[in-house]
C-alpha cells in the first residue's frame, strides 16, 4: 500500500484495537463478518469501486454502505466498515485487502482473550511445515477444481479436535479464499499477523536436532537484544543442516549451520 491507503490502514487499525478493547464485542463475531464483507467486495468489483471512488464524499460512501449493510452485518462491524468508506484508498482492492487482515485480527483477539494465541501461532507454523513436507496435501489444498466446502471437509478432518478452533477457522478461510495468494504466503501472513498482536517478531529457527530448554531461552534472549523487540521463536529440525542453527527474521537470514559452512568451502575451492 502507499499514500492513501496507508493512512487508512493505520486508522482503521486505531479503530479496530479501540473496538475490540470492548470484551462486550463478539470478536469471532466481528471476524466472521468482516470476511464476509471482503467476500462480498472482491465478488462485487463494481460495488468496491464505487465505495472507494474519490469523486464521491467520503459521508455519501459510509451512507451507501450502512443501507447495503445494515441488515446483514452488526453494529460493531458495520461501524468499523463505514469508517473505512469513508477514507481515501489508492486503489479499490486495497479496501478489501484492509478488511481481510482485520477479520484475520479479530479472530486473533478472540484467541488472546482465551489466552491461546501462543497457541494459534504455533499451530500454524506447524501447518505450514506439514503442507511444506506433502505435496499430496499441498495439491488438494490448493486444487481450483475442487469446491470450498470439500477443501472444509478435509481441513477439519486434519485439524479438528487436534488444533485451536481459531487456527482451524483462519487456515478453513485463508485455504477457501486465497485471493490471488499461494498457500505458503497466507499462512507465513497469519503467523507474522499473529506475532504482532503482542508486539513480537517471528524468528523461524532451523536446527539438526531439537533445542534445549535452556538453548531456547538464551537464544531468544539474543535476538530480542539485537533486534529491540520480543522475538518468538518457530522452532523446525532438518536433519540436513548437520549442526548449527539457521534463523531467519523477516527477510533476514543469520546462517551457522555446517552445511552452509562446507558449501561455502566448496564454492571457495571451486573458485
Amino acid at each position: 500500500m502507499n499514500g492513501a491507503s496507508r493512512e487508512a490502514l493505520a486508522s482503521a487499525r486505531e479503530r479496530f484495537d479501540a473496538l475490540t478493547d470492548d470484551t462486550s464485542v463478539d470478536a469471532a463475531k466481528l471476524a466472521e463478518e468482516l470476511a464476509a464483507v471482503t467476500a462480498l467486495l472482491d465478488r462485487e468489483v463494481s460495488l468496491r469501486r464505487v465505495l472507494t471512488d474519490p469523486a464521491q464524499a467520503g459521508e455519501a460512501r459510509a451512507e451507501l454502505a450502512g443501507r447495503l449493510l445494515g441488515n446483514q452485518i452488526g453494529g460493531p462491524a458495520l461501524d468499523l466498515v463505514t469508517g473505512m468508506v469513508r477514507a481515501r484508498w489508492s486503489r479499490s482492492r486495497e479496501l478489501a485487502d484492509a478488511l481481510e487482515e482485520l477479520s484475520y485480527s479479530a479472530d486473533l483477539v478472540a484467541a488472546q482473550r482465551a489466552g491461546q494465541l501462543d497457541d494459534v501461532e504455533d499451530e500454524l507454523f506447524r501447518f505450514g511445515r506439514i503442507v511444506a513436507s506433502s505435496g499430496e496435501l499441498r495439491r488438494a489444498l490448493t486444487d481450483q477444481i475442487a469446491t470450498v466446502s470439500a477443501k472444509a471437509e478435509l481441513l477439519h478432518s486434519l485439524l479438528g479436535g487436534r488444533a485451536n478452533p481459531v487456527t482451524e477457522r483462519l487456515v478453513i478461510r485463508l485455504v477457501g479464499h486465497p485471493r490471488g495468494r499461494s498457500l505458503e504466503a497466507g499462512l507465513e501472513a497469519l503467523s507474522k499477523l499473529a506475532a504482532s498482536r503482542r508486539g513480537r517478531m517471528i524468528a523461524v529457527v532451523t536446527s539438526a536436532v531439537p533445542l534445549s530448554e535452556g538453548q531456547r531461552q538464551r537464544l531468544g534472549a539474543s535476538l530480542t537484544e539485537l533486534y529491540g523487540r520480543q522475538i518468538h521463536l518457530n522452532l523446525d529440525v532438518d536433519p540436513e543442516v548437520l549442526g548449527g542453527l539457521q534463523v531467519r527474521v523477516g527477510d533476514e537470514v543469520i546462517n551457522g549451520t555446517i552445511a552452509e559452512r562446507l558449501d561455502e568451502a566448496s564454492r571457495r575451492m571451486a573458485g
